[in-house]
């Protein structure tokens, strides 16, 4: 095999006019032509793998979407759930106070009991009233009673504490205590009781909101 003159490859490559491709001689079009033979599959290479990047890359943003979107419908089902749980035990805590409501029939017995509940404690009634007329809520009526008794302040506080206890709901508002006769107190107070509306009456009351509705529309 004969060696190669590395000077004269120099050399053609010194005199080599890249500018005019038709002068060049033997070595200079052997060596570009590896060259070119060598690039193209490299180029086409790292083409094709850019190719396959980007590819990937949108795959793998594809992926965290899907992945989101999953997570938020998760979540959207767990809060469901927990919403339709919390609704129950609404419905539950609203069925037993709503069972704490007496009807209209009822409203008579529930004034003897926070009448009996004041004798039983040794007070004196001087007045107990029931207002003339109830005042209608959405679903109940409130009916308040003025009440004025007379007795010891542990008496009076073992009464409000019986009231409390009854079956039914009874709240004790707007209590103002005096000194009174012979060592005693006086307490006037508000007794608030309430009832739930029947049928009828819920009727007449949707009714009511019904037409107030349309009337402020005008």
């Amino acid at each position: 095999m004969a060696a190669i003159d590395f000077k004269k490859v120099v050399d053609d490559f010194k005199a080599t006019n890249w500018q005019d491709p038709g002068t060049w001689t033997a070595i200079p079009k052997a060596v570009v032509l590896v060259a070119i033979i060598v690039a193209l599959p490299v180029a086409g290479y790292f083409g094709l793998r850019q190719g396959q990047l980007e590819e990937l890359e949108q795959g793998k943003t594809q992926e965290e979407r899907h992945k989101q979107d999953y997570l938020n419908k998760k979540k959207q089902a767990i809060n469901l759930d927990l919403h339709k749980q919390q609704l129950r035990e609404i419905d539950t805590q609203f069925g037993a106070l709503l069972k704490q409501l007496p009807n209209k029939s009822q409203m008579d017995a529930l004034l003897v009991d926070i009448n009996q509940a004041g004798l039983g404690r040794g007070l004196q009634f001087e007045l107990f009233k029931p207002a003339a007329q109830e005042t209608v809520r959405d679903f109940y009526a409130e009916l308040p009673i003025t009440v004025r008794v007379m007795g010891v302040y542990h008496d009076m506080g073992a009464f409000a504490s019986d009231v409390g206890q009854l079956s039914r709901i009874v709240t004790l508002n707007d209590v103002n205590i005096e000194a009174g006769k012979d060592g005693n107190l006086t307490m006037n107070v508000i007794a608030r009781t309430f009832r739930y509306l029947d049928e009828d009456e819920l009727a007449a009351q949707r009714k009511s909101v019904a037409a107030a509705k349309k009337g402020a529309k005008k």
